[in-house]
């Protein structure tokens, strides 16, 4: 009976008066039907995101159940309209997302190893990846008859200790310092404990001493050797871009290239992904294409579009394979295979339904790499491109005529800066969520890159390699080596230009959601309410620009803490600090300034063991009481100096008994808490582990120690943490 009346009042809604609600909505879906299936990947992938999000197997089946009856209710009150289909499908789709992940997880579970251990074992050899820039050989093994240890591990080992034979295939014996995946640092900083997990890797170390290898391998990896074969012909930095495009391997580049790549924002160009395989399958189909039209016979009697497609395709896939078959560039050779297909049914190549379908397959096979940049930034460059060019004004101004070749130029430079400046734009929420920092200048600097790197570079390097077979390269490697000086010197002209990149601190996740939703609105609808995702994009963009910047940081080891002075800058009260840990700090508090060491702080008195010093101004100010020393302490003195300061931290288990007046972070309670960030205007706390996550790679049930023992269940939720004294008069109160 209740479900009569929902009936009857919707359909009194639908039947009423033309300013009512529903019929506005049902004439809206009517006009964008044809876009409405492009919806259906942002489902799945709001499904998989959220079990990213939720924290355990209660809210992730609670939003499949709520999904599923969302989709049944739907369909039940709205008598089969448009809107009803959309209801249905959509909560499907996101019900299917978050399965998706779900099942994913568990598909890929393995032991991770349970605390830092030094062993020795004897392992074969999975994979090996050479990183001449930081003179190591990192490989991935399967130790052998070691039950105790992870099934899969990856080791780092100094370039001067590999040993000959060492190779995919290979046997080795040595000994190395292995510890667990390593959890973020700070809040919203590099998740690898996540990664690892969906690459079943258990344990990550170093080898120390000696390593033996007890069986050579079989056959040495074509991808190495290829990789060291064009170093050899292009030396330099160039030649460690030279084999980045062949071979995906981009260990050799300096970390000095590397970083202008990305500030001037061509990176994109040394991960092997869309741009490289199109230019590889194009340049093979239309090589093949106008060969076979070389023949009148051949043009009128073969198929001579599907044995292009066929050759562009195998040309791709075995790129494919021989850069390394990494997800991304496996996604764009699928993405190359569609367009290929439709080219071969003469069908419109590229759309943004052949986009969405690529989307879709790769969350079906891989769900949890849409949580990665490369997944976000390769869709969006292409999203934005093709819903740039389908817009009827724009695929109007750009469209061929008979002009003038300088007009014609002009319209392609107009075309690629247009084109560059709206992928930036795309690209810079991306960016900016992931990795804290944009390049500015990088559409300009793309309108001269991507053709240098696509029309020159591409074609000079596959014609080196051609003519190597004939020992006649030589030409071909010294122009590409003078077009990726070109390009480097690009880079660097870019980088070094004065706000040459955009920096923020970590920013909310709903924020960063917003932005991404913004941006499908805009690109997805046709009629006029796409702007209003446009003007959404805009508010995004302005409050990521003003995302408040963290006045304490405390990485999850409690070694390493960086304080916001009153004049803005940051100080780190351990100066010897790795670039790793300076880089995530950096990132974190959205600057590029060199951190200070907190010794040199005006306010700030240490000694042997401690370092205080506050953080705020007037009456909003804190005292910090930091450790930077494992000596022993007499444990009455430091619950005295505890009981006279706001925040404690140390890497060391401080007494129970050691009662700050805000906050107290010590081993203890970090490893329930991870790392901390603290704002004080408005006062809150962020940390890098979510109270209750129970998701794999948080599970210490998965964990594996040297004798074989777990824990079973997640680690506790953070120790209470005081509310913040409204005033220094408060808290003297208190």
């Amino acid at each position: 009976m209740g479900s009569n009346a929902l009936q009857r009042g919707f359909s009194q809604l639908r039947n009423g008066s033309p300013g009512a609600l529903l019929p506005r909505i049902e004439r809206f879906l009517e006009r964008e039907r044809d876009q409405l299936p492009l919806w259906l990947p942002v489902a799945v992938g709001g499904g998989i995101a959220a079990w990213f999000l939720l924290p355990d197997a209660n809210w992730w089946l609670g939003l499949i159940v709520a999904a599923a009856g969302i989709a049944l209710l739907g369909g039940a009150m709205t008598g089969g309209t448009r809107l009803a289909r959309c209801i249905t499908i959509g909560t499907i789709a996101i019900a299917l997302g978050c399965g998706l992940a779900w099942g994913r997880s568990l598909v890929v579970a393995a032991p991770v190893l349970d605390r830092p251990v030094v062993t020795r074992l004897t392992a074969d050899v999975a994979r090996v990846e050479q990183i001449p820039a930081r003179a190591i050989v990192r490989i991935v093994v399967a130790p052998v008859d070691r039950p105790d240890l992870p099934p899969r591990a990856r080791i780092n080992i100094p370039e001067d200790k590999v040993p000959p034979g060492l190779g995919a295939g290979a046997e080795v014996e040595l000994r190395a310092r292995l510890m667990p995946p390593a959890q973020p640092a700070l809040p919203d900083s590099y998740d690898f404990a996540r990664r690892a997990w969906f690459d079943r890797l258990g344990a990550t170390g170093s080898a120390i001493g000696d390593v033996r290898v007890t069986r050579a391998a079989r056959t040495s990896s074509l991808r190495q050797e290829l990789s060291a074969h064009v170093r050899a012909r292009v030396g330099g930095s160039a030649g460690a871009v030279a084999a980045t495009l062949a071979t995906g391997d981009r260990g050799a580049l300096p970390e000095a290239d590397a970083e202008a790549m990305r500030r001037s924002g061509l990176a994109h160009l040394l991960s092997i992904s869309g741009l490289h395989v199109t230019a590889v399958v194009g340049a093979a189909f239309l090589l093949v294409l106008r060969l076979l039209a070389l023949s009148p016979r051949l043009a009128l009697r073969a198929p001579i579009m599907l044995i292009a497609a066929g050759s562009g395709a195998a040309v791709g896939i075995a790129y494919t394979l021989v850069t390394g078959a990494e997800v991304p560039t496996v996604r764009s050779c699928i993405a190359a295979l569609l367009v290929l297909a439709a080219l071969a049914m003469g069908r419109e190549a590229i759309t943004l339904r052949l986009i969405a379908a690529g989307a879709l397959f790769v969350m079906v096979l891989w769900p949890e790499s849409i949580m990665g940049p490369s997944f976000q930034l390769s869709f969006a460059a292409v999203t934005a491109i093709v819903a740039l060019h389908e817009m009827p004004r724009v695929r109007g101004w750009f469209a061929r005529r008979e002009e003038s070749r300088a007009r014609k130029l002009g319209r392609g430079l107009a075309s690629l800066l247009l084109t560059g400046i709206v992928v930036e734009l795309a690209l810079m929420p991306i960016a900016l969520f992931h990795f804290h920092k944009a390049g500015l200048y990088g559409a300009l600097a793309n309108v001269i890159a991507i053709p240098l790197t696509t029309f020159v570079i591409m074609p000079l390097e596959a014609l080196a390699l051609l003519f190597d077979v004939v020992g006649l390269g030589a030409p071909f490697w010294w122009l590409t080596g003078r077009s990726l000086d070109g390009l480097l010197a690009l880079a660097h002209f870019t980088a070094s230009r004065p706000g040459a990149v955009a920096l923020v601190p970590a920013m909310a996740h709903w924020l960063f959601a917003l932005a991404v939703l913004a941006g499908l609105w805009l690109a997805i609808w046709r009629s006029r309410i796409r702007w209003l995702g446009g003007a959404v994009l805009v508010g995004a963009a302005f409050a990521m620009a003003l995302s408040p910047v963290p006045d304490l940081l405390v990485t999850s080891d409690g070694r390493h803490v960086a304080a916001r002075g009153v004049d803005g800058r940051v100080a780190i009260l351990r100066d010897r600090a790795g670039d790793y840990v300076r880089d995530t700090i950096a990132e974190s508090v959205g600057s590029d300034l060199e951190l200070l060491p907190l010794r040199n702080r005006g306010d700030a008195r240490c000694s042997r063991d401690f370092c205080i010093w506050q953080i705020g101004k007037g009456d909003e100010a804190l005292s910090v009481m930091s450790s930077t020393s494992s000596y022993y302490v007499d444990a009455l003195d430091l619950i005295r100096a505890c009981e006279r300061v706001d925040i404690v931290i140390s890497d060391r288990s401080l007494p129970y008994r050691c009662s700050p007046r805000w906050l107290k972070a010590d081993r203890r309670s970090l490893r329930q808490t991870g790392g901390l960030a603290v704002y004080l205007d408005p006062p809150r706390l962020r940390q890098s582990r979510s109270v209750g996550d129970r998701h794999p790679w948080r599970m210490r049930s998965y964990r594996r120690s040297l004798n074989g023992s777990g824990a079973t269940s997640p680690p506790a939720g953070p120790a209470r943490i005081p509310g913040r004294p409204h005033s220094a008069a408060a808290r003297r109160t208190n």
